[in-house]
């Protein structure tokens, strides 16, 4: 229809160039994915080499069992049952020592039960005739298997839930072959031989080649929780006080694991998630022998989990600092700017005071920490005093300055020095600054006002909500919006109050972590050293 007025004109691509995306994408994607997973495998061992190493001493272990197989003489001393030892390697090697001792003994417990029931079973079973034996074995099968299978979940009986398996799976293998073969015994020892060199291989290789306690592994995951958390939290209280304007808005688009800003958080995050690792670990050292620095019998692994626990204790008040940096209601900068002195040296206090327990644990040494105490205690009184002799900037009765160039002063300038002075100077500061509120009220009043329209327009769901506006229902200025921006103003400025008594109840929670390192360095009996 091309020439003709009102036509319409459709190109159509050939099916060549309609294929060659296509073409490109797949070609691309064979790429990139092989690409990816190289690089991918690369960071991974990059990471923890151990994990290579792990994996090198798994295939030295399973060679040296196959060697008796693949070598002519000992198949013919051991025969094919010498594949049971291959199978005990693939299922007892674990990635420390500890974690292998504790499927080994699993392994051994639930092999020679299963063994000595299978032979019982078996024999009784032969005296009752060849039509009753098969229903006698087939019923001891089904109540093996509902018994082991219903205890292994009691609570005390965890633990032991590999063992349990192995029970029903070398009871029934061992049953079975027993019936056809006719010689229950003869089957039940060829198990146990094939299984105890699989074990022995298993525990030899993890043991002498380049061996990964588990104890070693605990003993420096609880120290690196220590230094995550006093990391975590001088990097809150920085970016609290240093940083003028929060922008909260990327709180909805992005989830608390993505601050690209905060390092340090996500390992505080890593420090409240530790519990389960911390128990794995505790437990599967209870079955290493005295080792490496670790060479007092029954070393108390266990205490190690309480002092985890405490920490997390004081790990849940810095993440809601860390709630407090991010929320949508914010205290001012120059407000904030004004309690820096005292807020930043309780935290460096706090911080000193937790990196110092860690660092005793790492070392093994035990220390006084009176001073450190002192020192901290003494700096969150401050922080008290000075939030009690301020508290009128807290209240809706002050006024704030919306202008961020003229902050309010530092307070560690105007300290009283002794308890009278404190009294009288508190008494005058107040009465003057309740002066200067109701001067500044009138001219700063449409500027703060309009500022809090522009926010609830950009911020239409949160608070203050937009729907119950006074300035949109009655269409202009009036003073019954003044209590409202009262509260608003007043509800900013207790948000440094939420956060200075957050950052009061984690230097209270370090009396109890500080007693909980005690009582480890105790039970260890870590070297002695007074500072």
């Amino acid at each position: 229809m091309n020439g003709k007025k009102g036509s319409v004109e459709i190109d159509i691509p050939p099916p060549n160039k309609a294929k060659q995306p296509e073409d490109g994408n797949k070609s691309g994607f064979q790429g990139f994915s092989c690409k990816a997973w190289i690089w991918s495998a690369w960071e991974f061992c990059k990471d923890d080499v151990d994990r290579v190493i792990f994996s090198f001493k798994v295939g030295l272990a399973v060679l040296l069992v196959s060697l008796l197989i693949l070598l002519r003489g000992a198949y013919e001393i051991f025969g094919t049952n010498i594949i049971w030892s291959i199978i005990t390697v693939a299922i007892m090697f674990e990635y420390t020592v500890g974690e292998t001792f504790n499927r080994g003994f699993n392994r051994a417990l639930g092999s020679l039960l299963a063994a000595i029931l299978a032979i019982a079973v078996g024999e009784l079973a032969q005296l009752t005739g060849r039509i009753a034996e098969p229903i006698i074995i087939g019923l001891t099968i089904f109540l093996i298997g509902a018994i082991t299978s219903f205890v292994k979940l009691w609570p005390p009986l965890v633990p032991y839930e590999h063992g349990f398996r192995i029970i029903i799976f070398t009871y029934c293998f061992i049953i079975v072959s027993g019936y056809r073969m006719g010689n229950p015994i003869r089957t039940s020892m060829d198990r146990l031989y094939s299984i105890a060199i699989g074990g022995f291989v298993a525990a030899f290789v993890n043991v002498l080649v380049f061996p990964m306690w588990a104890g070693e592994q605990l003993h420096e995951e609880l120290v690196n929780s220590f230094n995550s958390l006093a990391d975590s939290l001088e990097e809150c209280v920085k970016k609290y006080l240093e940083d003028e304007e929060l922008n909260q808005a990327e709180f909805s688009e992005k989830v608390m694991d993505e601050f690209p800003d905060e390092p340090a958080y996500r390992k505080c995050r890593t420090t409240l998630n530790s519990s389960a690792k911390l128990e794995s670990l505790a437990d599967a050292s209870k079955w290493e022998p005295p080792h490496g620095r670790f060479r007092n019998f029954f070393y108390p692994w266990s205490e190690y989990v309480k002092v985890g626990a405490v920490l997390r204790y004081c790990a849940y008040e810095v993440m809601a600092l860390h709630g407090v940096l991010h929320s949508e209601i914010q205290a001012p900068y120059n407000l904030r700017i004004a309690f820096q002195s005292e807020i930043q040296d309780a935290a460096n206090q706090a911080a000193e005071l937790v990196r110092s327990l860690g660092k005793d644990i790492w070392n093994m040494k035990r220390s006084l920490k009176t001073s450190l105490l002192n020192r901290v205690h003494s700096s969150t009184e401050r922080l008290q005093r000075v939030i009690d002799m301020h508290s009128y900037l807290l209240t809706p009765h002050y006024d704030l300055p919306d202008n961020s160039s003229n902050p309010v002063p530092k307070l560690s300038h105007v300290l009283p020095t002794t308890p009278y002075d404190f009294l009288d100077q508190d008494d005058d500061v107040c009465s003057t600054n309740h002066e200067k509120s109701s001067n500044h009220l009138t001219q700063n009043l449409t500027e703060s006002y309009y500022e809090m329209m522009r926010k609830q327009s950009r911020r239409l769901n949160s608070w203050p909500s937009s729907e119950v506006d006074p300035f949109e229902k009655g269409g202009g200025f009036r003073i019954g919006i003044l209590p409202q921006m009262r509260a608003v103003k007043s509800t900013a400025a207790l948000s440094l109050t939420t956060f200075t008594s957050l950052l009061i109840e984690f230097v209270v929670r370090l009396d109890h972590l500080v007693e909980a390192v005690d009582e480890l360095s105790k039970m260890a009996k870590f070297k002695h050293e007074d500072l």
